[in-house]
């Protein structure tokens, strides 16, 4: 039997029927081809809830529930993409929510009952990272998978291990809650309009819980503080840290076993997890 789904027309004939182009402004960047999109709704699909940020005329969304989505959560600041999507909607047997809203001021918690949700987005370039980390800091975690199209050089910065060039605080913080690897690299000639630079897809499963870090909130603050001067020794780019905390920095450095000539690219998220561990001891 064929799925009502099938029956929608063309990604290119939608933007053309609605009038629809991409906003540099919002960081949009369409993927049309539903092959790419269903391999990658393939990663998070079946799955009870899914949630789409940035959905633009709903490639991703109508391979998200051809994949066996049992809701998709679709989150479109820009108005303009209400009514493509709504024509999905009815053709979705009651399986798509759509929000007029900008993702970063909606909580996506209060769409979950006592499942966690996945993620599965092709975020837009310019909040992409700010989006990750606030649901990679988010208390409680409200999800167990996330399948996010970021720009390449920023994939790689996520899942980058020390002492490589991309590893710095983003990498710190996904480690620390999750396992993450790249699962697609997809040329910028596949989107409309192509940009600059190419993408990736990666996949972060969450941790057991026993096996995650719980303070996100102030291994942030270190790795800001840390990585803020990469290039310097964390002697001095931690000292306006640790007197702000009233603490000895070298005390600090030698209770977290740490050195303090090293710079925060040669440091573990083990090593980063110390040094929040005895920041709060010392303070």
């Amino acid at each position: 039997m064929t799925s009502p789904l099938n029956t929608l027309p063309p990604l290119r004939d939608v933007l053309q029927r609605h009038d629809l182009f991409a906003k540099k402004s919002l960081g949009q960047h369409f993927l049309l081809d539903l092959n790419l999109t269903d391999k990658i709704a393939r990663l998070a699909a079946p799955h009870p809830t899914v949630l789409e940020v940035g959905p633009g005329p709903g490639g991703l969304t109508r391979s998200l529930l051809q994949a066996g989505a049992q809701q998709v959560v679709a989150i479109e600041k820009d108005e303009r993409f209400i009514p493509p999507l709504q024509d999905i909607l009815k053709v979705s047997d009651g399986r798509l929510i759509i929000k007029n809203a900008d993702a970063l001021r909606v909580d996506p918690s209060m769409f979950t009952d006592n499942h966690p949700m996945r993620i599965c987005a092709n975020l837009p370039y310019n909040v992409g990272t700010k989006l990750l980390i606030n649901w990679l800091t988010a208390t409680p975690i409200f999800w167990d998978r996330m399948v996010l199209m970021l720009q390449k050089e920023v994939a790689e910065r996520v899942i980058a291990v020390p002492k490589s060039k991309a590893y710095g605080r983003l990498a710190v913080l996904a480690g620390s809650v999750a396992e993450g690897h790249i699962a697609i690299d997809i040329p910028a000639r596949a989107f409309t309009p192509p940009p600059k630079v190419d993408s990736a897809v990666i996949v972060l499963n969450i941790l057991s819980e026993d096996k995650r870090f719980s303070d996100l909130i102030t291994l942030g603050k270190v790795t800001a503080a840390a990585f803020g001067q990469r290039r310097k020794m964390l002697r001095k780019s931690l000292k306006p840290l640790a007197m702000s905390n009233n603490i000895s920095l070298d005390e600090w450095l030698e209770a977290s076993e740490i050195n303090p000539t090293d710079r925060p690219e040669t440091i573990d998220i083990k090593g980063f997890h110390r040094l929040v561990v005895n920041l709060q001891t010392l303070s």
